[in-house]
């Protein structure tokens, strides 16, 4: 609170204090606002005093869009009571400047969504051992094989097409102590893909050779499905299956268990 009532900022906060947990960080801040240097303008105020001024330079909407890259939704509720533009342009020159305003729009949104994955990325800082733990149990139970009932099958696999989870699963192992033996690898894929790229795809991603892989499982393609994921990037999924796993597999079901007790509690 001190620090805060000094003008720091969160990042700034956390680092001075070494506290990477975001959410004891907004615990520990609760109530006391953040200084004004910190706080973020409101574009939108911006644009709107922009997109005014344009229209009462004869501006249409198209040309508004060009020059700012916002919606025409938005461009009409800033500016509908301001009188309209007198339009002189043939039905080519206007699609033209619809066009192009389109793809203005389309930079901008593109340029948001990479401001806001930068901006989320920044606030995840240092990763701790337990919250890897925490994630992995969730990333099991969310993507992992589970026993049932009806089918008692205690072992720790997990399939998953997006590399990235992948790569945090094998952290996860690696942070449990499962040795790099006890693991096996094995690719599923579309019978019409590339099914040897996708064996060297996923064989240099888990540092192993391509035939220490097990056998690819292909699935066959039914004709009158059209498939999405195709092309270049599609790579099939990687089963990861842990040998001789079934006290993990109880371990990994008792940490959910009491996970979803203590978010119950939290929540209540």
């Amino acid at each position: 609170m001190a620090l805060r009532r000094e003008g720091l900022s969160r990042r700034q906060i956390r680092d001075h204090l070494h506290v990477h947990n975001n959410d004891i960080l907004n615990r520990l801040l609760d109530g006391e606002p953040a200084p004004e240097w910190t706080k973020r303008p409101n574009a939108k105020d911006d644009l709107r005093a922009k997109a005014r001024e344009l229209r009462l330079q004869g501006l249409t909407y198209d040309a508004i869009q060009i020059e700012l890259g916002c919606s025409k939704s938005s461009i009409s509720l800033w500016v509908r009571d301001l009188p309209k533009p007198e339009r002189h342009r043939t039905p080519e020159e206007a699609s033209e400047i619809s066009r192009r305003g389109w793809e203005r729009t389309m930079e901008v949104r593109a340029a948001h969504r990479h401001r806001t994955k930068a901006d989320a990325s920044e606030e995840i800082g240092l990763l701790t051992k337990r919250e890897l733990f925490l994630v992995g149990v969730g990333l099991y139970w969310a993507e992992g094989s589970k026993s049932k009932a009806y089918a008692l099958r205690e072992r720790v696999i997990f399939v998953n097409s997006d590399s990235t989870m992948i790569q945090v699963y094998r952290a996860w192992l690696g942070l449990l102590g499962v040795d790099e033996d006890r693991i096996r690898y094995r690719v599923m894929i579309h019978q019409s893909a590339d099914v040897s790229g996708a064996e060297h795809y996923w064989a240099k991603l888990v540092g192993v050779d391509p035939s220490q892989l097990q056998r690819t499982t292909i699935k066959k393609h039914n004709p009158a499905t059209v498939r999405k994921n195709v092309g270049d990037d599609y790579h099939g999924c990687l089963v990861v299956v842990i040998h001789k796993s079934a006290d993990l597999y109880r371990r990994i079901e008792g940490w959910w268990s009491q996970m979803a007790v203590e978010a119950s509690r939290l929540n209540a």
